[in-house]
């Protein structure tokens, strides 16, 4: 039985605690539902040309849930962060496995 441990009120993100007494081992699980955010990227794909601004002079390049920048840190060691690691986001910005964080679809 799952002990909920916190409840992230900005992201709703639930954090529990379980413990597996045949391999002695804690299990400490974060879970957020990231679909409000890649819904709302679709949308402004479906919707908007992804320039933003009053003078049209930014573009909207991401939208990254922080249970994802949290995952690219844990799995694969980057971190949205630090800008010596802006390569690596970016790589994973245009592969396919993470195109609906983008609501756009030009290359970065």
């Amino acid at each position: 039985m799952s002990l909920l441990l916190d409840v992230d009120p900005l992201s709703g993100a639930i954090e529990t605690f379980d413990y597996d007494e045949h391999t002695d081992t804690i299990i400490i699980k974060r879970q957020c539902d990231v679909q409000p955010i890649i819904d709302r990227n679709k949308e402004l794909d479906n919707h908007t040309d992804g320039w933003v601004g009053a003078g049209r002079d930014m573009r909207l390049a991401a939208s990254i849930p922080i249970e994802v920048a949290y995952k690219w840190l844990v799995e694969k060691g980057v971190n949205c962060w630090r800008k010596e690691h802006w390569p690596a986001v970016r790589k994973l910005l245009n592969s396919n496995e993470y195109k609906y964080l983008r609501p756009s679809h030009f290359r970065l």
